[in-house]
């Protein structure tokens, strides 16, 4: 697996104590949407027992020029230093790597969940299911906990208005904590709300990307609901 050295190009805030990175990207690098890849900080000034490396998901499509990826800045020694990082300091990186991808098959719908920054491999799926007009049938089902919390939000609300093929379902689980208007649903993402914007539960292909206790939660979820195993993918995000 080749390894690169990549610059920051910039980094902007892209819901509350959340970044987006934006990096250059190596001529040549090529990736499917949904993989990840590795990131290490060269001699950071401060460390910790997580070490200078870290795991992100490519936000970004393919056939974009440059490589995004954004990430909940926790308080860590890696967090404290990539958060304040000059523009244009290199970094290490290693991939692309996963295959946590969407199917070939145009007849099966997909159906995402993602749980908070689980959003960031199908960003990356859905803008380039866009750019390349794929006719498969795509669903995001996309819980926060209030729209202040949820990246990238505004983007993918455009693209789903943009393209008949894509339907968005935002969900927010604690809006009185929030001080935004909101008229989509509430609540986490249940067998209830599925059945309200699917056809059929049994037939799509699910994936299922976020924290954890998140993954788990909808796994039984659509277990419950008899999705067959096979038909369900999943990715932890740990730490974030």
């Amino acid at each position: 697996m080749p390894v690169h050295m990549v610059k920051l190009i910039r980094r902007d805030t892209i819901a509350e104590r959340t970044t987006a990175f934006h990096l250059e990207k190596p001529g040549g690098f090529q990736f499917k949407p949904g993989q990840f890849a590795d990131l290490t900080l060269i001699d950071p000034p401060e460390n910790d027992s997580e070490g200078a490396v870290r795991t992100f998901s490519i936000a970004s499509a393919p056939y974009e020029d440059e490589l995004v990826f954004a990430t909940r800045m926790r308080d860590t020694a890696f967090k404290r230093v990539f958060g304040k990082l000059p523009i244009g300091t290199q970094l290490k990186l290693d991939g692309p790597m996963g295959s946590f991808t969407l199917h070939k098959s145009t007849e099966k719908p997909a159906v995402f969940l993602a749980g908070g920054i689980g959003i960031t491999p199908f960003r990356s799926i859905l803008r380039q299911a866009a750019k390349d007009q794929l006719p498969h049938q795509l669903y995001l089902f996309y819980s926060n906990r209030r729209p202040e919390d949820a990246a990238f939000l505004a983007g993918l609300q455009e693209l789903a208005a943009a393209h008949s093929k894509f339907r968005l379902v935002p969900s927010m689980s604690e809006m009185e904590r929030s001080g935004a208007q909101w008229s989509g649903e509430r609540g986490f993402i249940d067998r209830e709300m599925l059945v309200k914007h699917l056809s059929h539960l049994d037939g799509p292909i699910y994936y299922i990307a976020g924290p954890p206790a998140f993954v788990a939660a909808m796994q039984q979820m659509l277990q419950g609901a008899g999705v067959n195993e096979d038909d369900v993918r999943a990715e932890e995000f740990g730490g974030y």
